[in-house]
């Protein structure tokens, strides 16, 4: 079942398709123009969504503004969009990191009637189009279980926690706390917050296992800022160690990039959550066309595997996240498998 919709017959079959084609193309050319801002560059995931946002703009000729980037600073943010504006755009895509700082500029894109589609978050307040993300919660709740599962209820394990003021990391951080407390009592959380930031990791993580000797087990709420300081960190203490071997840190990500597919496969790590890059472009773009069309959608499963749900700003469209192991770690569908063909 596809994105519900109204409006007529012919454009709501269209809008069931992954890219917009045929009468809505019509529609991008008289409603005007998409401005979108790039969150980072620092990251292998945003480098890799850019490279999709890219492909996806090239391949179905979205009208589309060149690509300003906002390097993690909401100040950035807010005057990118202003400048995109001033430009001519008439939809913005955005994934505003601090999800509380951007309210008033999205009071401003409201008073002017511009749509807005916030990609990863969900923007704390100031009203949203749409909002294309994975299920935060989920991965919190399922990196929890992972963990939990592995150590057979008991152990000492590292949360390396993102940006409290953003959504994703407060969403990632409760859903893991609440679990572990539910679930399994007997590990010891170390919650380590860190900003996003891969040196703060690493030296938090140093701190911790000077401390505790006796960690199990690991939890990266980004792979794509931490994975690479974590695993130097690891082989310089020596407690880097394969997979099935004794000493073996436990080790669950989130993002889904390529380091962490091929770290499944060294024995470096054990799993992560395959966040859908490829899909966070597709939709990001096919919601920004949706609404220079001036399309509605109601909350329900949609025809891609996820579903819409109401929030108070808005609606999110709240896309599937699956978790990678050895087990399927070479399979051709997660998006990190297929960055050749872009």
């Amino acid at each position: 079942m596809g994105p519900r919709t109204t409006g007529a017959l012919a454009c709501a079959a269209v809008l069931a398709t992954a890219a917009l084609t045929g009468c809505n193309r019509g529609s991008d050319a008289t409603a005007g123009r998409i401005g979108i801002d790039i969150p980072r560059t620092d990251t292998d995931f945003w480098s890799s969504y850019q490279r999709y946002l890219e492909h996806d703009i090239d391949r179905d000729g979205v009208p589309a503004l060149p690509l300003s980037t906002s390097q993690n600073d909401v100040a950035k943010v807010v005057s990118n969009v202003q400048a995109l504006t001033d430009q001519g755009a008439r939809a913005v895509v955005m994934a505003p990191q601090d999800t509380g700082a951007v309210t008033t500029a999205l009071q401003r894109l409201a008073a002017k009637k511009i749509p807005v589609v916030s990609v990863d978050t969900r923007p704390d307040k100031g009203a949203v189009y749409m909002v294309v993300r994975a299920d935060n919660r989920a991965y919190g709740e399922k990196s929890c279980d992972y963990l939990g599962r592995k150590l057979g209820g008991h152990g000492r394990v590292a949360e390396l926690q993102g940006d409290l003021s953003s959504v994703n990391g407060r969403d990632r951080s409760e859903a893991f706390a609440a679990c572990m407390k539910k679930k399994y009592p007997g590990i010891t959380v170390h919650e380590l917050v860190t900003d996003w930031k891969g040196e703060v990791a690493s030296a938090k993580l140093q701190s911790l296992l000077a401390q505790h000797p006796d960690l199990d087990g690991l939890y990266l709420q980004a792979g794509g800022a931490f994975l690479q300081p974590v695993l130097a960190l690891l082989k310089q203490e020596k407690r880097l160690r394969p997979a099935g071997t004794p000493g073996h840190l436990t080790v669950i990500s989130n993002d889904g990039i390529p380091d962490e597919l091929a770290a499944i496969r060294a024995g470096q790590i054990d799993a992560t959550l395959s966040q859908p890059a490829d899909l966070y472009a597709q939709y990001a773009l096919f919601y920004a066309r949706a609404a220079l069309a001036k399309k509605t959608f109601r909350p329900g499963p949609t025809d891609h595997g996820s579903t819409i749900v109401k929030i108070p700003n808005g609606l999110e469209d709240q896309l599937p996240a699956p978790l990678v192991t050895k087990e399927n770690v070479d399979d051709r569908a997660l998006w990190a498998n297929q960055l050749e063909k872009k």
